[in-house]
């Protein structure tokens, strides 16, 4: 298997991960030295990987990750996608798109998955006091007042 079938067949997992998904699905993708990496967190290893996905479907609510586009190379992969979630049972959803950059290895695990997404707007500025203060500096240093 080469790098555009790991990662499609990566694309298809990342694509239907929900907090039923089991540990072993994980164990399938990623080994003890994976590293997963977003705006928020570096963790090494599935055991930690699959606490962080964990944690987040129990704290959002039909959280899921809709796979754009990906392309890759002889050293690393691409995936463009969005992410939803409500942050409520009855609330709408919220979006917001990222791009990973993953590496796999020798074994056709990942080795590394950083997620690149602006978290200042989509998550910090959406918190009422602290998101009153980014909007603020935000439009103190655009160029658009």
């Amino acid at each position: 298997m080469k790098n555009k079938d790991y990662l499609k067949a990566y694309c298809e997992f990342f694509e239907t991960i929900n907090k039923d998904t089991q540990f072993e699905k994980y164990n399938y993708f990623f080994d003890e030295n994976s590293i997963f990496q977003d705006p928020f967190q570096k963790v090494v290893g599935v055991e930690k990987i699959y606490e962080v996905f964990q944690d987040m479907y129990e704290v959002l609510y039909e959280a899921k990750f809709i796979v754009l586009s990906h392309s890759c190379d002889e050293t690393q992969s691409f995936i463009h996608w969005i992410f939803e979630y409500k942050t409520k049972k009855d609330s709408d959803f919220n979006s917001f798109e990222g791009v990973s950059i993953v590496k796999f290895n020798d074994n056709a695990r990942v080795s590394s998955h950083v997620d690149y997404w602006d978290a200042a707007s989509n998550i910090y500025e959406k918190i009422p006091l602290l998101g009153f203060i980014l909007r603020l500096i935000k439009k103190k240093i655009s160029i658009n007042e």
